[in-house]
């Protein structure tokens, strides 16, 4: 792409043109979709790996939160960033904590996210875990690191939560935790 390095990119997507909006909502829909060797083509040619939509989701987001390993594993060799957030302040780990996605949550964390990665209310996955009673997550966060202790902004814990939404399970695990 020659030429193109001192372009700027349009303030705002009245100034892209209907096509690339099309594809764009097309890519999109790959990640969301699961569609691994489409993406893996274009990511191949150079289309950025964090690319976002207009709620921040990034496409690892969309590929994590919707359950597609395959293209979750793609979108990180090709240098997804799994610590992305999106505008509501939501990591791609914490999106499979909340869905109580072993398989997914696993490769986003060999893939760099951190157990303890929080978002800008203070939550952390393990805490997204704990409230939906996902206790083989939760268990696996903090065998990978997480602080079953942390609070976030408003001084809830992992169990504060797990108590405050009926979450038995997880509450039960956390409460089997040496205090600190």
């Amino acid at each position: 792409m020659q030429g193109h390095e001192s372009q700027r990119p349009p303030a705002d997507a009245s100034q892209i043109d209907d096509e690339t909006l099309a594809f764009a909502r097309k890519v999109f829909q790959m990640a969301r979709g699961g569609e691994t060797a489409e993406l893996a083509t274009l990511l191949s040619q150079g289309m950025p790996a964090n690319l976002r939509n207009e709620r921040g989701d990034s496409l690892l987001m969309l590929a994590s939160y919707n359950g597609h390993p395959e293209t979750t594993q793609v979108l990180l060799e090709h240098g997804a960033d799994p610590e992305l957030q999106n505008d509501a302040g939501q990591s791609p780990l914490m999106g499979a904590a909340f869905k109580g996605d072993l398989a997914i949550a696993t490769l986003l964390l060999d893939g760099g996210a951190r157990p303890d990665g929080p978002g800008r209310d203070g939550k952390t996955p393990l805490m997204f875990a704990a409230m939906f009673n996902r206790v083989d997550l939760a268990r696996m966060l903090i065998e990978r690191g997480a602080d079953p202790f942390a609070v976030d902004a408003a001084g809830v814990s992992s169990l504060d939560a797990a108590r405050k939404m009926g979450a038995a399970d997880t509450a039960a695990l956390l409460e089997s935790l040496p205090a600190r």
